[in-house]
């Protein structure tokens, strides 16, 4: 049962992926053969036509989110257990981070992100079967600590989407001060700058990308509060320095950070993107990399 929900999930994410990719190369072909030249600038309200979202795309999309969901829960919770590492972590984030994309897609037009986020969905849903070396849990079934789980795998969803907001931002940025410059004829480089031209204004971007920081710095709270009160209950123990520990409070420190400086200074720009990316890249060492290396790695179990 668990293959045939793999190759759904795989082949729903890989097939709309894959329509959405069709769709955009569209906004690339079609000027040429109207006569516009091949590397201008396509019309924001042609690209978007092009390469949005069908109402039977979201519908395939929902579809998509509810098989992987259920994957997820038999493939992670098997007969009271739980089973989980590094590749399993993924899956998770990047579920949550489609399923966030869906939501915010009903009300801004992100068709550049979906075009992000649905390849990344599809290789991140498959790499289980890849990955199995994973560690069974005794403690599972304990309330506190599904609800520790819970919410540290919205937190890591919504900063899994803030970094590919953070990516999207920086190539938009670079784009738009090439144009400024003596070069700008050669800027709008074919599928890039018509990917980039069906994306929102960049201040709707920051927007967004500081609404899912706030709200993923809280849950990110919430789960370290949480961790520590589930780490008593189990070992008597509230607080345990480790790797894992060591990055998950460097990150929150960082993404602390760049909210403390965005309200009282409202840092912006190239560098607080690269600041939300290292912050990111703080938070995925904690969630993801020491199981990687561990279970890939050394070949160690890790709880």
């Amino acid at each position: 049962m668990d293959i045939v929900l793999y190759a759904l999930t795989a082949l729903l994410y890989g097939g709309l992926a894959v329509a959405g990719w069709r769709a955009h190369r569209h906004t690339v072909v079609e000027p040429a053969l109207a006569g516009m030249p091949a590397g201008a600038p396509v019309p924001r309200a042609r690209a978007s036509k092009a390469s949005g979202m069908s109402g039977i795309g979201r519908a395939l999309l929902f579809v998509a989110l509810l098989v992987h969901g259920v994957l997820l829960h038999t493939t992670i919770f098997p007969q009271n257990a739980m089973v989980f590492g590094f590749a399993f972590a993924l899956s998770a984030m990047f579920w949550l981070g489609a399923g966030i994309y869906w939501i915010e897609s009903f009300f801004f037009p992100l068709d550049g992100l979906r075009l992000l986020v649905l390849p990344l969905a599809c290789v991140a849903s498959i790499l289980p079967v890849l990955f199995g070396g994973v560690r069974v849990l005794s403690y599972s079934a304990a309330p506190m600590f599904k609800l520790h789980f819970l919410i540290a795998n919205i937190a890591y969803g919504l900063f899994a989407i803030a970094a590919l907001h953070a990516i999207l931002m920086l190539m938009v940025e670079k784009r738009l001060q090439g144009m400024r410059g003596v070069a700008a004829r050669h800027t709008s480089n074919g599928w890039l700058s018509s990917w980039l031209d069906t994306l929102p204004p960049l201040l709707t971007l920051e927007k967004l990308l500081f609404r899912l920081i706030s709200a993923g710095f809280v849950l990110l709270t919430l789960t370290l509060v949480s961790g520590i009160a589930f780490n008593e209950q189990l070992v008597d123990r509230a607080f345990r320095l480790d790797h894992k520990t060591v990055f998950a409070f460097l990150s929150w420190l960082m993404f602390g950070a760049l909210l403390t400086a965005r309200r009282v200074s409202g840092w912006r720009g190239r560098a607080a993107l690269r600041w939300v990316l290292a912050s990111f890249a703080a938070l995925l060492l904690a969630y993801v990399g020491s199981r990687f290396v561990f279970e890939v790695l050394l070949h160690r179990a890790v709880v």
